[in-house]
């Protein structure tokens, strides 16, 4: 029954797996105890009757009070052992699921981000596990418990009378088939549903980071008019979704309950002629008035266990997901980046083909070329934040497969074009560079990277708040607290992404200053789309279509009048400037 089918279906760990098995154990336990009640009343009842019509000794009251007060207590018990074993177990084990699939997400390669829609993502982590663990806390073990407890009481009550046994509770399975009939249509409604919340959530979100830019142009109307039209669609996707599931629900409740008639029916019958007692009568109408309530929330919930499995299989997705694993010590013989031969695929579109290069300790190596050709991927494999398909890349002679990301990016430090910051201080900004590092160090990388100038003007200095992704700074300030970072953590290869195009010639002059610091004495790679950045460089490597066009010094290229000569003319007759 809880084989890995079983676990894989709701997204269970081994622990979910047994947190199941406790609560279905508990309800069964529950189920039982409350027939035993009926029991009790029943014989009570016979007693009484015994002495009304044989004149039978009065019953001991005592006994039966006794007898209640221990049902009470038992009771008590049991239905605390049973909230624990559902709800109590599984409350403590959501905290460990999303810690677990945050872990999960953390090993995965940058590229399966790169795949996947973010809001979808988001979803998938607090939506979808919402709904499995409702599922896991109030579904799965009352019903597997409760096919148990009704399979026992089936046997039980067959002993007294098998005829009213089946006119009890036909219309269990009967029910049941209905709504697991209805799997399929609840399956497929549960991903319409899916997407439209998505839908919903990319178009705040677009909205969101768009806020400008639709100001700008003037189409707050049209962008708010094309939200609600998303929120009106996920709204008719859930009324939808809400009204099938509801419509089977009810029909399986009903039928359930049509035992209660035919119970009635048939043991009149069987009274009248003569096949039953009135007491045997009497027990099943004390069975019917209980016999049902285990399935009561079952049924209510099992719809949204059919539904949950869409969650379950989009929670799925990640687990089945290859990490991006290796060996957690990185003790390299210098720190030489070494292409050999390297292939790339991105959606099985070949991005590299057959990329080859040395990128020296102590030297700055530039790649240059059109958009497309495969710049910032040579960049991001680099650091392994995308796994290779063909060749190998080596880093003072290790191969960087082999090693953990994690523990290969400690030497490694990154400064973007588009910086990144959190909606923290100036100095808590910085010291993601370093973790644990004083308020001294950051200082002093701070100062290296030109940042004092304007920290100094800001309310609280360096404690000042600087707003959701540095909102209340300018791009040039942005991108010196992101090389501040850099230097604080002073990695011995240091990779930039065009780290100054997007700066005016003041910024730009600081920014540079503070690269200049950054750079020394290490295995620098630069990403360049102006050629004049790149004069200086020890080396540059020009792509073209995923392939090494050429590559040398910058002087050597510009005589060989090949790629990077004619990128250079075409910027200087666009900037209409020459160089003589």
């Amino acid at each position: 029954m809880f084989g890995e089918k079983f676990k894989r279906k709701y997204a269970l760990t081994d622990r979910g797996v047994h947190n199941t098995k406790m609560g279905m154990l508990w309800t069964v336990i529950v189920n039982l105890l409350m027939m035993v009640g009926m029991g009790l009343l029943y014989f009570m009842m016979q007693s009484f009757i015994g002495t009304l019509t044989h004149n039978d000794p009065l019953p001991n009251a005592w006994l039966y009070i006794g007898l209640t007060v221990l049902f009470v207590i038992l009771s008590l018990f049991v239905h605390i052992g049973q909230y624990r074993a559902t709800y109590g177990l599984v409350y403590r084990e959501i905290k460990d699921t999303r810690i677990g699939l945050a872990e999960r997400l953390r090993k995965l390669p940058l590229g399966y981000f790169g795949k996947r829609d973010l809001a979808d993502l988001t979803e998938t982590i607090m939506c979808d596990v919402n709904r499995l663990e409702h599922v896991w806390s109030h579904c799965l073990g009352y019903l597997y418990g409760s096919y148990i407890s009704t399979a026992v009481i089936a046997v039980m009550l067959a002993i007294y009378d098998w005829r009213l046994m089946i006119a009890c509770l036909w219309g269990v399975p009967v029910a049941l088939l209905l709504l697991f009939g209805s799997r399929k249509l609840a399956k497929k409604q549960s991903e319409i549903s899916k997407k439209a919340a998505v839908t919903v959530s990319d178009g705040i979100q677009e909205t969101f980071e768009n806020i400008r830019e639709i100001r700008a142009a003037n189409q707050e109307q049209r962008y708010l008019d094309g939200l609600n039209q998303k929120i009106d669609a996920h709204e008719k996707t859930l009324l939808k979704g809400e009204l099938s599931t509801g419509i089977f629900v009810n029909a399986a409740s009903v039928i359930m309950r049509l035992g209660v008639a035919t119970t009635i029916l048939t043991g009149a019958s069987l009274i009248l002629s003569g096949q039953i007692n009135f007491m045997v009568f009497f027990l099943f109408l004390l069975v019917i008035t209980r016999v049902y309530a285990p399935f009561d929330q079952s049924l209510a919930l099992i719809a949204e266990m059919f539904m949950s499995q869409v969650s379950a299989n989009r929670l799925m997705e990640i687990y089945d997901t290859p990490t991006a694993e290796g060996a957690d010590t990185f003790t390299p013989d210098g720190h030489d980046i070494v292409f050999e031969n390297v292939g790339f695929a991105y959606d099985n579109e070949q991005v590299l083909k057959g990329v080859s290069f040395t990128a020296k300790e102590g030297e700055v190596t530039a790649f240059v070329g059109p958009s497309g050709s495969g710049k910032s991927t040579c960049a991001r494999l680099c650091a392994r934040l995308w796994d290779i398909t063909e060749g190998s890349i080596k880093v003072g002679g290790v191969d960087i497969n082999t090693i953990d990301p994690e523990t290969l990016l400690t030497d490694y430090s990154m400064v973007f074009q588009d910086v990144v910051l959190f909606d923290d201080t100036v100095m808590e900004n910085i010291r993601l560079g370093k973790h644990g590092a004083t308020n001294e160090e950051v200082r002093v990388a701070a100062k290296a990277a030109n940042c004092d100038e304007f920290v100094e003007k800001l309310p609280q200095g360096y404690d000042t708040p600087i707003g959701e992704n540095g909102a209340k700074l300018s791009g040039g300030e942005r991108q010196r607290i992101s090389i501040a970072r850099a230097l604080l953590k002073n990695a011995p290869i240091v990779l930039l992404d065009e780290a100054t195009a997007s700066l005016d010639v003041e910024n730009e002059t600081k920014v540079q200053g503070a690269l200049s610091t950054l750079l020394q004495n290490k295995t620098v790679l630069v990403i360049a789309h102006r050629m004049r950045t790149v004069q200086a460089a020890n080396q540059i490597i020009v792509l073209k279509d995923g392939k090494v066009a050429e590559s040398g010094k910058p002087e050597d290229l510009l005589q060989q009048n090949g790629e990077f000569a004619k990128m250079v003319r075409l910027q200087q007759q666009s900037a209409g400037w020459t160089v003589a």
